[in-house]
């Protein structure tokens, strides 16, 4: 049993669960574990919460994104090129920050984003 504990407690292990709390989308389920979790380490409660914060500010963008697309009348087409446009670079950005984040950490940098990191920091 010991041996188990020496495993998850590794460096590597530790440094490759923290690559998963920045896949996009799906690693907001790993962030969401750790931070139902009260052992966890510090620096990966940070980081779950910048996750979680990041992805759920790309949850109901995108739902406010289709929201106002439907409420677009059929015949204004300019506006729905333009919106779903902006859905797209919206969503493309959310992917572009969690790899930036994902070298950030590979470079051992700072995991800060500006006004994001304040956030997350007020979460429980």
């Amino acid at each position: 049993m010991d041996d188990v504990q020496d495993v998850l407690a590794s460096p590597t292990l530790s440094r490759l669960l923290l690559f998963t709390y920045l896949v996009p989308v799906f690693g907001m389920v790993p962030a969401a574990w750790t931070l139902t979790r009260r052992k966890s380490d510090r620096y990966h409660r940070n980081l779950s919460r910048l996750t979680m914060t990041l992805g759920m500010t790309w949850i109901l963008g995108s739902l406010m994104f289709n929201a106002s697309l439907g409420m677009i009348d059929e015949n204004a087409v300019s506006a729905q090129i333009w919106m779903t446009l902006f859905n797209s670079v919206f969503s493309s950005s959310y992917f572009v920050v969690s790899l930036w984040l994902m070298m950030r950490l590979w470079q051992r940098q700072s995991l800060d984003l500006p006004g994001f990191s304040s956030i997350a920091k007020h979460l429980p």
